[in-house]
């Protein structure tokens, strides 16, 4: 159900007295009382804890009003646009301090969490963590002086949000996982029945024919209540939708269904060459909780002369991409923050095509390197962790990584091809169980900047076979890892990359919780 304006003055009311009160205490449903967080979550006390998040919001609202007063500049599109994301982005980080902390501590798990509480605040923590370097990045050309202005507050949240994370113990005892399970246990028995069956009952109907309620996605999303627990279905029949779509954060649990990767296409062109700053590109653009996308393409066809240009940014926690394709060139998929989950899905581009700081995992995936331009290196890979007390990462497991028809008549060699780079200085990506084709270089890996963050990122490969996958001519770096053991990509998988980094046991449809060494002989026959 969506909350009314009285619960809202509830919680808010709730809020002040957990931001003010130095002993907070929450009556449980069986009557005894409880701690307002888990003692062994935090290394602090309570009160320490909250007083820090009352001093974000307070410095969070003094740099938005600052910024606020450029949000009416004319004259210039991309600062502008600059000031709309910062906007956007501390209004989102605020939020995560808010209602989003206060949901779950509340209701103990049944507003879009995982019920493990150290795992949800420090993947909260580290999307409010990474929100400022975005917003910093977006005035990438733009007039000096309205950045200058709230760089400083800027810094001052991440020193405070990097101070929080060290306050959250990582979790305590792994999530039990049942290995034959198909679904994760925040999937619910309806959502898992739309994701697996091919007969989807919709809320309502987008068809360019106007058979359907909408002829927009745009239009179905708006339609959409808000902060719903209940799952809402959007159907979106076959055609191609010349559309900018974005589901704000207070669009909880929506579902959109496609007649297929080929049939259902969400096209947009925008671009950094453009005037648009990167975070706004995107063809598609999510931030509400619950998300699932399933059979449908999102594309974005700026083209490569035009540098970054998006196809689908995501800021859903706990969301999953069931047989979707991504398409664009460089930047196309923006795993900007959260919890996502890719199975079964295609994704093509040229440099850093899946970038950002989320905890991603992608599981029997295609991924695609395409021709780009001139002299140009393809990069698939650009993870943005800045802090090591984050649990963000990329995980590529059963994935066939190979290079798109453009590059295959232009001939693989034409454009080097690298697994990744470090876009940030903790940036972690770990690769296993994959085919890799000959399209990627012998060294694997690419500099970012001289030897930028080499001491300190982790990379990862095991068990990988393919013309692609020798290990012989790997990158030497100490952050890179060639695994020779199972025990060493253990917390990398599904199941287990929660421990000390703090992933979920596993996200989405037909996962596969380990390792299945019998499954990777067959694909290899």
């Amino acid at each position: 159900m969506a909350l009314d304006r009285n619960q809202w003055q509830k919680y808010l009311l709730l809020l002040l007295l957990v931001l003010f009160s130095s002993s907070f205490v929450i009556v449980s449903s069986d009557g005894t009382s409880a701690d307002f967080l888990q003692p062994e979550c935090l290394k602090v006390a309570n009160s320490e804890f909250t007083s820090s998040i009352k001093d974000l919001i307070d410095i969070i609202r003094q740099v938005a009003s600052t910024l606020s007063q450029f949000a009416s500049f004319f004259g210039d599109f991309r600062l502008s646009n600059a000031v709309s994301d910062c906007l956007d982005l501390l209004d989102s980080s605020c939020s995560i301090f808010s209602h989003a902390f206060f949901f779950y501590f509340v209701s103990t798990g049944k507003h879009n969490s995982t019920g493990n509480l150290s795992g949800d605040l420090r993947t909260w923590l580290s999307a409010a963590l990474i929100n400022q370097d975005t917003c910093n990045d977006g005035f990438e050309g733009t007039n000096s002086i309205v950045k200058g202005l709230v760089t400083g507050g800027l810094n001052q949240i991440t020193s405070l949000v990097k101070d929080l994370l060290t306050q959250v113990n990582p979790t305590s005892a792994l999530s039990k996982t049942n290995r034959k399970a198909q679904f994760p246990s925040w999937v619910k028995p309806k959502a898992r029945k739309l994701l697996e069956g091919n007969r989807v009952s919709a809320d309502v109907v987008v068809a360019q024919d106007g058979s359907g309620n909408f002829t927009k996605v745009m239009d179905a999303v708006l339609a959409a209540p808000e902060y719903s627990m209940r799952r809402f279905v959007i159907y979106i029949k076959r055609g191609v939708y010349y559309e900018n779509v974005e589901i704000k954060k207070k669009r909880w649990n929506i579902m959109m269904v496609g007649d297929g990767l080929d049939a259902t296409i969400i096209s947009g062109n925008r671009s950094f060459v453009d005037g648009w700053t990167t975070f706004r590109t995107a063809t598609f653009a999510v931030s509400g909780r619950g998300f699932i996308a399933r059979d449908l393409t999102i594309e974005n066809t700026a083209g490569p002369e035009k540098h970054q240009a998006v196809a689908l940014r995501s800021d859903s926690d706990l969301s999953v991409f069931f047989r979707c394709r991504f398409r664009a060139y460089q930047d196309t998929l923006y795993t900007h923050t959260m919890r996502q989950f890719f199975r079964e899905c295609q994704i093509s581009g040229t440099v850093d095509f899946i970038f950002g700081d989320a905890t991603a995992i992608f599981q029997n995936c295609q991924i695609l390197a395409r021709k780009g331009l001139p002299n140009q290196k393809n990069t698939i890979t650009a993870q943005g962790r800045k802090d090591p007390n984050e649990p963000t990462g990329f995980s590529l497991q059963f994935c066939n990584i190979s290079a798109d028809a453009d590059l295959r008549a232009a001939g693989v060699n034409s454009t080097q091809t690298y697994l990744g780079r470090p876009w940030k200085l903790y940036s972690r990506t770990v690769v296993f169980q994959s085919y890799i084709t000959d399209a990627v270089r012998p060294e694997g890996w690419l500099e970012w900047n001289g030897d930028f963050a080499l001491d300190s990122l982790f990379y990862g490969e095991f068990m990988n076979y393919g013309p692609g996958s020798g290990l012989g001519k790997r990158v030497k770096w100490p952050g890179y890892h060639a695994f020779n053991e199972s025990s060493q990509v253990n917390n990398y998988t599904v199941a287990q990359f929660i421990e000390g980094n703090l992933w979920l046991p596993s996200t989405g449809v037909r996962y596969t919780a380990g390792f299945e060494t019998d499954k990777l002989k067959a694909l290899r026959c």
